[in-house]
């Protein structure tokens, strides 16, 4: 007893299994470049916010820190002049008034 296969059997197995294999192809290229284009799309997540920060915000930044250093040093020296100011008027409170009322 043996085994007679059909031709239209065969014929359908052998066309199922190129389809399949046709779909595991697609599948496999396709989990590659969904896994390329993920690799792409986090590197510019990663890149471009610190690309964008040295081309435009580090030299805003640093421009006001050399504003903020600016006007430190412009209010120390008004700082030092007022204080110039009270001693001189101190002085020339003990010169000629004394300080003395009556």
């Amino acid at each position: 007893m043996g085994i007679e296969y059909d031709q239209d059997k065969l014929d359908e197995l052998l066309r199922l299994t190129k389809d399949n294999n046709r779909i595991l192809h697609a599948a496999r290229r396709s989990a590659w470049l969904g896994g390329i284009f993920k690799l792409i799309v986090w590197t510019a997540f990663i890149i471009v916010p610190f690309w964008l920060y040295v081309q435009y915000l580090a030299p805003v930044m640093q421009q006001m820190l050399k504003t903020y250093e600016q006007v430190q040093g412009t209010s120390a020296q008004a700082h030092a002049q007022i204080q110039g100011l009270q001693e001189a008027l101190q002085k020339f409170q003990s010169m000629y008034g004394g300080g003395k009322t009556q």
